[in-house]
């Protein structure tokens, strides 16, 4: 007899909306405009294929919606794939989508970095290491990194509603401060609109440069996905949280697209090109709104980077709870912690591999970032079939269309990734990151996951599903 552990029911409407927005808006959305968007794929290219990254993501959500309003239980899309296709498969679904998460925590910790090098030149540049791939190591960056991951993992040890409390503060911050910005520059008489200008007509656009915008849409919204890993500590029906993780989609992309008109006010492609700007974002809301702006901006990309922290340390924890629950990781991560019922040790692994991933340098982790975006569309990809499924069996035309949608969607996406040659693909080194990660997977799942191999699939059917196996049949 398994005794399931259980997650209280503590999570608010306004706490999920803020770490899914929180979690979709990292350090990403502050750097890339100068870094890509504006730089190699133009202002019109960028919004175009951002927004349509956000169409597909709400197609792909309403599938999340669907199956989640059949099982709201820790893990997501482990549960989803669980239910449709059996253990072996909703492994392999975690597996990958487990490493997204937890890769991308470490990757905003980092970010900080970024902060200090901008606002603060030579800050946190103390103590030089090493290089790795070109990329300085400092131990400064890496104490405030740490840092970081160490209060975060605290918080989230000591409650859920700690944490969103969090969660809501920054993501308050963060969205209302580029709102301010960017109603601050359009309506200051003394802005003109000669360098805008430059990024527009038709002869700007270009279909092979929106495919690449669409490519990155899996990383630039994930974190909507987080919700279904909270989705046992909900207070409210998954319906209203199916709603929720829309509305913070259309929200980052308009955040998105906000913080590439700010910066395309202030300067051209050849500009940004010249080498001769370092965060271009931030040069040009310094030079649009003065040294006020630029710390504003700072702030605001402060509470994106935490609130990434926060929101991916929840969503992390959750899915190895989900997978310890049911067996097929050490029973040692479904420990919760007395006081709050939080899944302790879950956190305490999170950050235990964060820390260590500093060391590595930024370029580094971004082999692996970039090669976890396969994790994410992985889990995209199963949800959507899942819902396509179980649709079927319950003639629900709408989610049978948006299931098959996503299902192409997702599969596109990993032939964009995954294709050699094409210019969306990923580089060699996360090419090896990747079958790395799928070699370890195997090795672990032939010594470690016996138990899970041969558990009665009514046992599985209630740790992971929290249903009886005879109402399972029943209900298909």
């Amino acid at each position: 007899m398994f005794l399931r552990k259980k997650l209280d029911k503590q999570i608010s409407k306004s706490d999920i909306f803020s770490l899914a927005l929180g979690a979709i808006i990292g350090w990403g959305a502050f750097v890339l405009p100068g870094d890509l968007f504006l730089s190699h794929i133009g202002l019109q290219n960028t919004i175009i294929g951002m927004s349509l990254g956000a169409l597909i993501m709400i197609i792909i959500e309403k599938n999340y919606g669907f199956m989640l309003s059949k099982h709201a239980v820790a893990g997501g899309e482990y549960a989803f794939t669980y239910y449709s296709f059996g253990r072996h498969h909703a492994l392999i679904c975690a597996w990958f989508l487990g490493l997204a998460y937890i890769s991308i925590v470490p990757l905003n910790a980092t970010a900080l970095s970024l902060i200090a090098k901008s606002m603060f030149p030579g800050l946190l540049e103390k103590g030089f290491l090493y290089s790795i791939a070109g990329y300085k190591v400092y131990i400064g960056e890496i104490l405030v990194a740490s840092l970081a991951l160490v209060l975060f993992a605290y918080f989230n040890i000591k409650g859920v509603k700690i944490a969103s409390a969090l969660q809501k503060v920054m993501t308050m911050f963060l969205v209302g401060i580029v709102f301010l910005l960017l109603f601050m520059v359009l309506n200051n008489p003394e802005i003109g609109n000669d360098n805008i200008s430059t990024y527009l007509g038709l002869s700007k656009l270009s279909i092979p440069k929106i495919l690449k915008i669409l490519t990155i849409a899996p990383f630039a919204y994930v974190g909507f996905d987080c919700i279904p890993q909270a989705a046992e500590e909900l207070d409210f029906s998954p319906k209203k949280a199916s709603k929720l993780a829309m509305l913070s989609i259309i929200v980052g992309c308009l955040i998105y697209v906000m913080l590439n008109i700010i910066t395309a006010f202030a300067f051209t492609q050849e500009m940004i090109l010249s080498s001769k700007i370092d965060w271009a974002t931030g040069d040009a809301v310094e030079l649009l709104l003065g040294k006020i702006g630029l710390y504003s901006l700072g702030i605001s990309l402060l509470m994106a980077i935490v609130a990434g922290i926060n929101g991916f340390y929840m969503a992390a924890s959750r899915i190895l709870f989900a997978l310890s629950r049911a067996g097929a990781i050490n029973s040692w991560f479904s420990e919760l912690d007395k006081k709050t019922k939080t899944p302790k040790n879950a956190t305490l692994f999170v950050m235990a591999v964060s820390l260590i991933t500093p060391w590595f340098g930024r370029s580094v982790l971004l082999w692996v970032v970039n090669m976890a975006s396969i994790g994410a569309v992985i889990g995209y990809l199963y949800t959507s079939i899942a819902a396509y499924k179980l649709a079927k069996k319950e003639n629900d035309k709408t989610i049978k269309v948006t299931g098959l949608l996503g299902a192409i969607f997702s599969s596109s996406f990993c032939v964009l990734l995954l294709f050699p040659g094409l210019r969306t693909s990923l580089t060699m080194p996360s090419y090896i990151a990747l079958v790395a990660w799928a070699i370890l997977g195997i090795v672990f799942y032939r010594k470690q996951a016996k138990g899970y191999k041969s558990m009665k699939k009514e046992t599985l059917d209630k740790l992971i599903l929290n249903k009886d196996s005879k109402k399972l049949k029943n209900a298909s």
